[in-house]
């Protein structure tokens, strides 16, 4: 087992240190600037599109507000309450700064996966599908890459961060109710199997209804802590900037080490370039792609901008981030530094919440993209066993060799995808553009398939054209 937690941690470190972050910042900071800053001076047209109605859609077609919680729903998670706690830990406060950024940058990136996932979805029974699996086929006609990519969100969604999700609520738990993290892992099992095996709705129905309340509660304790230690706030916010760039190291391994696990974090957080919030985002009914591209911007911003600060804050404006405890751990304790015991078990209900209903959406995540590696009953099957035997491991895994392994799936995961939407951005340029200039004559954008030249494998939206001849013909 050493031997693979080695291997894996230099795999790591080459994928992490030469590849990713330069990947991930250098793209965020291309979209960004070649689109004009959209993510930053149209944050009113987001949640503009967020109102969206869509009348006289269908009653079961998905709204652009439902797509927001779809994605967001699988969001916020450990991430935001056990991830930011790791990226402190081991890189320090300035993790915090460099998360920021990412989210900044990665509200660009995000725009761009999910306007080219509205742009190449496909029609599945009485809704839509798609993602970077499907933008990667149809106009790159790149298979292997399509399939890699699967391959990498089945590994890291469907496998992978679900262990990560299981290892934090058994941690939570064995910490506020000293609970055998085997009885925990058995447990969610039990739970995951109901839904995924038995078509069971009742509890991702309560989940989607819990996690937003859990949610809101939880960031108003964090505005409660910020707001009775206001004195404090210009101290901490001083503290994450010098720390971002190695003035002031008071945890961690210096700047290098600050922004890889800002990156890391803030990635696994909030998704942004990763590929997978571009499966929610192809769901929605919309009348223009740019939509989508805007509403999953928004949701970057949400969950690092305010979930992961508010983590961050409630962490920093305690005592115990010197204590050298980690992950859901650290985030307990400062909660119960600042309400009391009862806070560390609120703490535990709520990452149980979080992290059950993004193991439910993970799971589909990776079924979605199960056909692209090998379409048969048989190989859900195994998908299945093995989805449910990576909860139970996580379980009783530890803490650093289940976020080693989360790390290696997503770099592979996030590469894949970063090299299309590389390739791929100039027809969400074009696409944007198309908006914008709709939005300045006043009107509600709609999308044709023959707006942008180059398009190859287009299904869902119409073409103009044959509005044209139909006209002739009439």
């Amino acid at each position: 087992m050493e031997f693979i937690q080695s291997l894996i941690g230099h795999a790591n470190n080459l994928l992490w240190s030469y590849l990713l972050i330069g990947l991930l910042l250098g793209l965020g900071l291309y979209f960004t600037i070649r689109m004009r800053f959209v993510q930053i001076l149209k944050i009113g047209e987001m949640f503009r599109v967020l109102k969206d109605k869509n009348e006289g859609l269908q009653d079961n077609a998905i709204s652009s507000i439902q797509a927001f919680f779809i994605g967001a729903a699988t969001r916020i998670g450990t991430g935001n309450v056990a991830g930011v706690a790791m990226a402190i830990a081991v890189g320090g406060p300035g993790a915090v700064f460099w998360m920021w950024v990412v989210a900044i940058l990665g509200g660009a990136s995000a725009f761009v996966e999910s306007t080219l996932a509205q742009i190449y979805k496909v029609k599945d029974g009485a809704g839509f599908k798609g993602g970077p699996a499907y933008y990667m086929q149809k106009q790159l006609g790149a298979k292997w890459l399509s399939s890699i990519f699967a391959l990498g969100i089945i590994i890291s969604f469907g496998l992978t961060f679900n262990a990560v999700q299981s290892n934090t609520i058994a941690a939570a738990f064995t910490n506020s109710f000293e609970i055998n993290g085997a009885i925990i892992g058995g447990v969610l099992v039990a739970l995951t199997a109901i839904i995924i095996f038995g078509g069971v709705q009742r509890i991702a129905k309560f989940s989607a209804i819990i996690v937003p309340i859990m949610a809101g509660f939880y960031i108003l304790l964090a505005a409660f802590i910020v707001l009775t230690n206001l004195s404090a706030v210009p101290a901490v916010l001083a503290l994450i900037v010098k720390s971002a760039f190695g003035f002031e190291q008071v945890l961690g391994g210096g700047i290098g080490s600050a922004i890889m696990m800002g990156v890391k974090r803030g990635l696994f957080s909030n998704e942004a370039g990763m590929g997978s919030a571009p499966n929610a985002a192809a769901t929605a009914v919309v009348s223009h792609p740019a939509k989508q591209g805007f509403v999953q911007a928004l949701g970057v911003f949400f969950d690092t901008l305010v979930v992961c600060t508010a983590t961050a804050f409630i962490i920093l404006l305690s005592d115990s981030y010197t204590t050298g405890l980690q992950g859901i751990e650290l985030t307990q304790a400062s909660m119960a530094e600042h309400f009391g015991g009862w806070a560390s078990i609120f703490v535990a209900v709520a990452i149980f919440m979080f992290a059950f209903s993004s193991i439910i959406g993970s799971y589909y995540y990776g079924e979605a993209n199960i056909e692209f590696v090998h379409k048969s009953k048989t190989a859900l099957l195994v998908y299945r066993v093995f989805a449910l035997g990576m909860v139970m491991f996580g379980a009783v895994a530890s803490l650093q060799v289940v976020w080693d392994f989360a790390d290696l799936a997503m770099a592979i995961m996030a590469l894949t995808n970063l090299i299309a939407i590389g390739l791929l951005g100039k027809y969400a340029f074009k696409a944007l553009d198309n908006y914008l200039e709709q939005r300045k004559l006043g009107l509600d954008p709609v999308f044709y398939a023959d707006d942008i030249e180059g398009l190859k494998g287009v299904e869902s939206w119409p073409v103009r054209e044959s509005e044209k001849v139909e006209s002739k013909v009439s």
